[in-house]
């Protein structure tokens, strides 16, 4: 696969056109536990999992979604983070977590196109998943999204969401955002699973639910939208884990 198209989502901030650099790592610590009963042999286990996002591109400034202005806001907090190997369509492969945003590298040596570098760690599992609502298709009205079969979630295990708001526009715009479940892929029973707080202006926001048993497999965005004028650009992640 050569990479062409990778986007990332920093909580309101979209960094693909201005990264030609993003990498997602995962790692669980190796605890020793060989035991005289080994037989020679060295005997390990997991311990405690993270993950590191790390990207670089060309420096950009001046308004809140671009990369200088989204980093600085970002430095030392914690917000989801999505990126996509190859695209962001509803079905596309996400990778999604909560991360804080660790580090900020910018400029260089003189005749250099501007650069940057930073990092964000995780401040929450990383989960594997799917795009459920694309960032480049504005809302002005009320609606539902396309069901992804991802299937139950199982006692134990949490659905993760991630809600990115890119850009904001009208008179007294308000965005609230829901996740819900069905039995099938008409949604026809929906249950709502996860209901982010009602946004007005561009920023991020992850939610999971309490381990506790989901039987349904189908998973949709739902959103309602008021105001005058109103519109929304936004990105959805799910994924179970």
């Amino acid at each position: 696969m050569i990479l062409t198209n990778v986007r990332a989502f920093a909580v309101g901030a979209d960094l693909t056109g201005a990264s030609n650099k993003i990498e997602l790592s995962g790692e669980v610590e190796e605890k020793d536990v060989t035991s005289y009963a080994s037989q020679g042999w060295k005997e390990v286990t997991g311990g405690l999992g993270s993950a590191e996002i790390s990207g670089e591109g060309f420096w950009d400034a001046g308004d809140p979604g671009r990369v200088d202005d989204a980093s600085w806001a970002q430095l030392g907090g914690i917000g989801p983070w999505t990126v996509c190997p190859d695209a962001a369509q509803v079905g596309s492969l996400a990778y999604l977590t909560r991360a804080l945003r660790s580090s900020y590298t910018l400029l260089g040596a003189v005749g250099d196109v501007a650069p940057w570098s930073g990092n964000a760690k995780s401040a929450w599992p990383l989960v594997r998943g799917q795009i459920a609502h694309p960032p480049g298709l504005a809302r002005t009205a009320s609606g539902n999204g396309t069901a992804l079969n991802l299937g139950a979630v199982a006692a134990g295990r949490r659905l993760y969401a991630a809600l990115h708001v890119l850009s904001v526009a009208g008179t007294a715009p308000s965005l609230t955002v829901s996740i819900e479940s069905d039995d099938a892929a008409g949604m026809t029973t929906p249950v709502s699973r996860l209901a982010f707080d009602p946004a007005s202006a561009a920023g991020g926001q992850a939610l999971r639910t309490d381990a506790s048993a989901i039987t349904d497999t189908h998973y949709r965005v739902a959103w309602t939208v008021t105001g005058t004028g109103p519109s929304f650009m936004f990105a959805v992640s799910l994924g179970i884990r």
